[in-house]
């Protein structure tokens, strides 16, 4: 991407030089942070890592504007997610927060069962696009993750790449594929 890139007009959702977030609530997903963050940084140099140990942290950072959050925390059947010092937020809280400081994709990166996504991170209506990871299906996550984001900064929306990714039928290509949950509540988002 040269120079003059940077001074095209550009539709009012897509960003050159996206901030990227990866982050835990804990040090139990340090590995993981690190082996999502090294994806990332292959296509947005900006890309941070950050650990929290509590909720007020993670919500102050996430008001530092990023255009990604991607976070491992664990989502009990509840969707309430509690830090060290026993706090409480629900899914739906962290991504009103995200709403609120204009991130366009919150990627909850690690293995959790989908009764807590389905009970409490609620995104209809929101302004954000959603992904609840259910099965990482062990390194093939990282090569997902990597054709995505490849698709992404290529220009391709993210339903538009997810769609590409993940067709709608069954098939024993789906072995080949983490098990997620995807909201497209902000498909008109470029990130690049």
């Amino acid at each position: 991407m040269g120079i003059k890139n940077w001074f095209v007009k550009r539709p009012p959702d897509e960003v050159l030089g996206s901030k990227v977030l990866v982050c835990s609530l804990g040090a139990q997903f340090d590995e993981l942070v690190q082996t999502d963050a090294e994806v990332y940084k292959r296509f947005y140099p900006s890309t941070v890592t950050a650990q929290f140990s509590t909720l007020g942290e993670l919500t102050q950072a996430i008001g530092h504007r990023y255009d990604v959050v991607h976070i491992f925390c664990n989502v009990p059947p509840s969707g309430i997610i509690v830090d060290a010092e026993h706090r409480a937020l629900t899914g739906t809280q962290i991504i009103e927060a995200c709403c609120a400081a204009n991130v366009k994709l919150l990627w909850v990166g690690n293995d959790n069962p989908p009764e807590g996504y389905i009970k409490n991170f609620k995104a209809q209506g929101k302004r954000i696009n959603l992904v609840m990871t259910i099965t990482r299906n062990g390194p093939k996550f990282s090569t997902f993750l990597d054709k995505l984001l490849s698709k992404m900064f290529a220009g391709d929306r993210l339903p538009l790449a997810w769609a590409s990714l993940v067709p709608q039928a069954k098939g024993s290509w789906q072995e080949d594929l983490p098990g997620c949950i995807f909201f497209a509540g902000r498909g008109t988002a470029v990130l690049r």
